[in-house]
C-alpha cells in the first residue's frame, strides 16, 4: 500500500515540474519579444506586433475579411429593402408618368416567310434580340461606399416592379432559358435599374406583292406596355435612332437588308386609352437572280422556241403542231409552279404580267400556224376552181400564149399552175392566168380578157418572223424599265 502511494506522488511531481518548465519558457520568450520590439523601428515593431498577436492566438495565418454575403444582415433582399415596399405598384405611383428608356440590339434575323401552307397563311418574320429597359426606382436605392452597382439574375425580377412590355402583332415569342433564364437586372445605388433579356419573337409583316419578285418589303416590330397608359408610363428610345444596334453579319438568302431605323408613335384603344408604342423598322430588297434563273429565263426560252415554227414548212403539220402545244403546256407549268408558292392575293403581281404576256406570245404562235394552214387550204380550193374553169389553158403544155407578169418573163409555168424559175427553185408566189370570155351584143363576137391574180401563202410566216421578236423585245424593254 505504501508502494502505491509513492508511485502516485512521483507522477504528481513529474507533472508539476513539466508545468513549471513550460511557464518559465513562455515568460522568457515574452521578455525577448518585448526587448526586440523596443529596439526595432516602427514598421518592424508593427510586423512583430502582428506576429505576437498571431502567436498569442495560436495560428500563424492571418484571419481573412468576413464575406458580407454570408451574413444574414446583408442579404440582397434586405439591402434593397424589398420587403419594406409594395412593388406591385409602379414607381412614383400617383405622380407623373415614369420614363422608361429602351434600346435594342438585334442578334439575328432568322427568317422571312411569305408562303402558303395547307393550314396557315404565313407573312411573318422571326428575330432574336436583346431588349433592354432603363428606369429609376428609388425604392431600390441602397447605401454604398464605392458606388458600385449590384447585378442579379431572373430570380429577383419576380419580386420587384418591371415594365410590362409586349410585342404587338406577335405570333410566338419566348425568353431563352439555356442554361438558365437569359435575364439580367442591374441596380445602381441611386435606384437606377437596367433590365435586359434575350428574346426570340415571330411577328406579322404585311407585305405588298404587286411588284414581286422585284419588290421591296418594309416590316416592323412593335413594342408597347400592356397595362400602363401614357399617363403612367412614358416609353421612349433611350438614344434615339442610335438605340438600335445590329450585327453586321446578319444576312438572308432571299433578301438584302437595306436599313434598320426606329420610330415612336401613340396607339389608341377605345376601351383603355393612349399608349406609347416603339417601332423597329427594317427594309428588305429581294434578290432577283434566283427568279431570273427559275422563272424569267425559262419563260423567255419558251417564247423563243415557239418562234422556230415560223421557219418550218407550212405543210409539215406533225412538226409545227407538237412544237406549239409543247411550248404552251410548258408555260402553263411555269405559271402554276410560281403561283403554288405564293400567297393567294387578289391583285396582279409583276411576275404574273411577264408570264402571262409570254404565254400569250406562245399561244399566238400556235394561232399563227392555224391561220397559215387555213389560208393555204382556202387557196388550194380556189386554185382547183380556177383550173376547172380553164380547160383549154390547163391542157396546154406551154403556157406561153398566156399573159404573164413582167417580172416572170424568163420562167415557165408548170402544168399544175406553179411558177417555176429557170434554176428550178419553187417560188413562194404563183401566177394564175384566167381567160374569161364574154359576149358583147351578139353571140358571134367574143372578147377574151386575161386577168392575173397573185397569191402569197407565206406572207404570214414572213411577217411573223419580224413582228413576234420585235414585239417581245419591246415588251421586255417596257417591263424592266417600269419594275426594275
Amino acid at each position: 500500500m505504501l508502494t502505491v502511494h509513492k508511485m502516485h506522488f512521483s507522477i504528481f511531481l513529474l507533472l508539476w515540474g513539466w508545468v513549471l518548465c513550460t511557464e518559465c519558457r513562455a515568460h522568457r520568450q515574452g521578455k525577448e519579444i518585448h526587448e526586440v520590439y523596443k529596439k526595432g523601428s516602427r514598421p518592424q515593431r508593427q510586423r512583430r506586433e502582428t506576429h505576437v498577436e498571431a502567436h498569442k492566438q495560436g495560428s500563424p495565418i492571418l484571419k481573412r475579411s468576413p464575406d458580407i454575403t454570408k451574413s444574414p444582415v446583408t442579404k440582397s433582399e434586405q439591402l434593397l429593402r424589398i420587403d419594406d415596399h409594395d412593388f406591385s405598384m409602379r414607381p412614383g405611383f400617383g405622380g407623373p408618368a415614369i420614363p422608361v428608356g429602351v434600346d435594342v440590339q438585334v442578334e439575328s434575323l432568322d427568317s422571312i416567310s411569305e408562303a402558303v401552307t395547307p393550314t396557315s397563311f404565313l407573312q411573318d418574320f422571326t428575330m432574336t434580340l436583346y431588349l433592354r429597359h432603363y428606369w429609376k426606382d428609388e425604392r431600390l436605392s441602397f447605401p454604398s461606399t464605392n458606388n458600385q452597382s449590384m447585378t442579379f439574375d431572373g430570380r429577383l425580377v419576380k419580386k420587384i416592379w418591371v415594365p410590362d412590355m409586349f410585342f404587338v402583332h406577335s405570333k410566338r415569342s419566348f425568353i431563352h432559358d439555356t442554361t438558365t433564364d437569359n435575364v439580367m437586372l442591374r441596380v445602381q445605388p441611386d435606384g437606377k435599374v437596367l433590365y435586359s433579356l434575350r428574346v426570340t419573337v415571330t411577328a406579322m409583316c404585311n407585305m405588298d406583292f404587286s411588284r414581286f419578285p422585284l419588290d421591296t418589303q418594309t416590316c416592323s416590330l412593335e413594342i408597347e406596355s400592356y397595362a400602363y397608359t401614357e399617363d403612367d408610363l412614358m416609353l421612349y428610345w433611350k438614344n434615339g435612332n442610335d438605340s438600335l444596334k445590329t450585327d453586321e453579319r446578319i444576312s438572308l438568302s432571299q433578301f438584302l437588308i437595306q436599313e434598320f431605323h426606329t420610330t415612336a408613335k401613340l396607339a389608341f384603344y377605345s376601351s383603355t386609352g393612349w399608349y406609347n408604342r416603339l417601332y423597329i423598322n427594317f427594309t428588305l430588297r429581294r434578290h432577283i437572280f434566283f427568279f431570273l434563273l427559275q422563272t424569267y429565263f425559262p419563260a423567255t426560252l419558251m417564247v423563243m422556241l415557239s418562234w422556230v415554227s415560223f421557219w418550218i414548212d407550212r405543210r409539215a403539220v406533225p412538226a409545227r403542231v407538237p412544237l406549239g402545244i409543247t411550248t404552251v403546256l410548258t408555260m402553263s407549268t411555269i405559271i402554276t409552279g410560281v403561283n403554288a408558292s405564293m400567297p393567294r392575293v387578289s391583285y396582279i403581281k409583276a411576275v404574273d404580267i411577264y408570264l402571262w404576256v409570254s404565254f400569250v406570245f406562245v399561244f399566238l404562235s400556235v394561232l399563227e400556224y392555224a391561220a397559215v394552214n387555213y389560208l393555204t387550204t382556202v387557196q388550194e380550193r380556189k386554185e382547183r376552181k380556177l383550173r376547172d374553169k380553164l380547160p383549154c389553158a390547163c391542157s396546154l403544155p406551154q403556157p406561153r400564149p398566156m399573159m404573164m407578169d413582167g417580172s416572170y418573163n424568163d420562167g415557165d409555168v408548170s402544168e399544175l399552175g406553179h411558177y417555176v424559175s429557170e434554176n428550178g427553185d419553187k417560188q413562194d408566189r404563183m401566177m394564175v392566168q384566167l381567160a374569161l370570155g364574154s359576149e358583147r351584143g351578139s353571140s358571134r363576137r367574143k372578147n377574151q380578157r386575161y386577168v392575173s391574180m397573185r397569191i402569197d401563202t407565206h406572207a404570214i410566216d414572213k411577217y411573223s418572223r419580224i413582228i413576234f421578236p420585235g414585239a417581245y423585245i419591246l415588251f421586255n424593254l417596257i417591263y424592266w424599265s417600269i419594275f426594275s
